[in-house]
């Protein structure tokens, strides 16, 4: 598989992931695990900033494939693969803005101790 089509995969399973935690048959713990790894995929801002050298690109090659990883074990079978299907079909890809307020108020969060530490 070359990198594109891995690519094009996790795409397609963060999306499908997306939906099952949207599902009533998926367990709450792999609802939480499922919307969490996908909301933070689809989030237009990362947790560590791609500009930062190395770093920046960290979350994107190592803790999402990972989260995904996870998350897919969790989901029952039978709803990954009705959901992977709508996924397949579907052109537009889920943004999640409520993932990106809560990468910002982790940077928030970060500031302040940062701030306190350095002040206090």
């Amino acid at each position: 598989m070359g990198l594109k089509a891995w690519a094009r995969t996790l795409r397609r399973d963060a999306h499908a992931l997306w939906l099952a935690g949207r599902d009533p048959r998926t367990p709450w713990y792999a609802k939480v695990l499922a919307l969490a790894v996908a909301g933070y995929a689809f989030s237009p801002i990362d947790l560590i900033p791609d500009f930062i050298p190395v770093l920046g690109y960290l979350d994107d090659l190592i803790l999402v494939p990972i989260g995904l990883w996870l998350a897919l074990k969790l989901v029952p079978a039978a709803v990954l693969a009705e959901h992977r299907a709508t996924a397949d079909k579907s052109a537009d890809k889920p943004v999640s803005k409520m993932a990106a307020l809560c990468v910002v108020c982790v940077w928030l969060i970060i500031t302040g101790v940062t701030a306190i530490a350095v002040l206090g």
